[in-house]
């Protein structure tokens, strides 16, 4: 793992703690939410507070996340907003307290510039002993203040000063204007400078969590499911009518194309379908080299391609199909059919313009993990986990790639791949047809995106 937090892949744009004054406020934070305190001289952290180095010293990476479903945080400056989030246990946290951060800018740089803010991410679920329990979570309500109370007491100044104002006698109430002038000592005219903080209650619909092996929970879709990432009978009974797991491919697939999630790569708006599939198949000749010990340089596309030749009729199916399909790309020919119950069926789509997409596509990466660089974009836990067991010579091209073609242009890349983000009118799935402009495709728009699902159905 060092290869990768020296490149800035691992414990990247994490925000570093080094003066005394915000290590004593992030310290008094720390005390007020789990009694603990750090020694540290420096350290760093992430959106929400966390450290690595904090979690070493005390022995417990989930010190700010005690049973993994209600997040603390800790906010010291608001240029936390761009880190990462470390050790997630739903996908939707990192994107709530952005939003909270961002929406509530003006009044955290405020308050950061004096102390620190802590709060902590609240679900009406404090633990989680059964699967089931996940429904039950419904809506994130982000808490937060300093630790000195601040924003509660220039809650409480406010309502003073409307009384004040709204009742004829409060001019001779010696102990409300008292209150109101020891108050206005802490936290300053609230009249002028109101410290109030807003947005702070996020819908948790459609998410991943990291619990129970890893679960997608789609509830809030014309067709909901639950896909689990382990075997679906370990889950129980789930109050949802469609349970599937990984190894129900083809019920997954029809699920996608139910619900209108997904699109093939050859038929996205603005995608380079070619180079992205060639990139694909790239990445499966090394995994498929490095398996069987042979060298691959300096991972030259020429390189590659004599060591795809070297491993010849070992390379695994998911290779076969997007080769398949590239030819049909590049020369046209006989269209590839390419079902649900192939290995690359999974490699050759994206998710569609809609509020779900960084959930389906991350839901895509499980369901093709030799994709190294979609798996690093879209499921850093999953790909951190498996880059440990790969053999030296992968870890080291994969390590080089994303360090010289992703970490230069994240966003260029990601609009590469993925498409533009969605816009404010891409509020859900089902927005546009499956294929959206005259090709060779054409023919097959009208049986689904590879005409196996429908056709077999039919």
């Amino acid at each position: 793992m060092k290869r990768l937090i020296s490149k800035g892949l691992m414990f990247g744009n994490l925000i570093p703690v080094e003066s005394p004054a915000l290590i004593e406020r992030y310290n008094r934070a720390l005390k007020a939410l789990t009694g603990k305190e750090t020694k540290l001289a420096d350290f760093h952290i992430d959106i929400s507070g966390y450290s690595p180095e904090v979690g070493d010293e005390l022995g417990d990476d989930l010190y700010l996340n005690p049973n993994g479903c209600n997040r603390q945080f800790i906010l010291l400056t608001t240029d936390q907003k761009t880190a990462p989030l470390l050790n997630a246990k739903f996908s939707t946290s990192r994107g709530i307290l952005r939003q909270f951060i961002e929406q509530n800018e003006a009044q955290l740089f405020t308050l950061t510039a004096r102390d620190a803010v802590a709060g902590e991410l609240e679900n009406t679920v404090f633990e989680l002993t059964r699967p089931a329990k996940l429904f039950d979570i419904r809506r994130i309500t982000v808490i937060a203040d300093t630790t000195g109370n601040q924003v509660a007491e220039s809650e409480k100044l406010s309502r003073l000063i409307e009384r004040f104002r709204s009742e004829p006698d409060a001019w001779w109430d010696d102990v409300l204007i008292g209150e109101m002038i020891a108050l206005a000592e802490k936290t300053g005219d609230v009249t002028r400078n109101p410290v109030t903080l807003k947005a702070t209650s996020f819908e948790q619909a459609n998410f991943w969590t990291a619990h129970f092996g890893g679960l997608y929970l789609f509830r809030e879709l014309a067709h909901p499911a639950a896909i689990s990432v382990g075997p679906k009978a370990a889950l129980g009974v789930l109050p949802i009518r469609h349970v599937f797991d990984l190894g129900d491919r083809n019920q997954i697939a029809k699920f996608l194309e139910l619900n209108d999630l997904v699109e093939p790569i050859v038929n996205a708006p603005g995608a380079d379908a070619a180079a992205i599939l060639r990139q694909k198949m790239d990445f499966i000749v090394v995994a498929a080299a490095a398996e069987l010990g042979l060298d691959i340089g300096h991972g030259s596309r020429r390189e590659l391609r004599q060591a795809a030749n070297l491993v010849g009729g070992r390379l695994p199916e998911e290779f076969q199909g997007l080769a398949a399909l590239l030819r049909w790309v590049e020369t046209g020919g006989t269209w590839p059919r390419i079902t649900s119950a192939h290995a690359s069926y999974f490699y050759t789509l994206r998710a569609k313009a809609h509020a779900d997409r960084d959930l389906v596509n991350m839901l895509l990466s499980e369901l093709s993990t030799l994709d190294v660089r979609q798996l690093f974009i879209c499921h850093k836990e999953l790909f951190y986990h498996l880059y440990r067991g790969w053999p030296e010579v992968k870890k080291a091209f994969v390590a080089d790639y994303l360090e010289r073609e992703y970490q230069i242009d994240k966003a260029g890349m990601r609009r590469r791949l993925f498409g533009p983000e969605p816009g404010m009118a891409d509020t859900g799935p089902g927005l546009n047809p499956l294929w959206s402009r005259p090709s060779p495709a054409d023919i097959v728009a009208t049986v689904g995106p590879w005409g196996a699902i429908r056709k077999e159905r039919r």
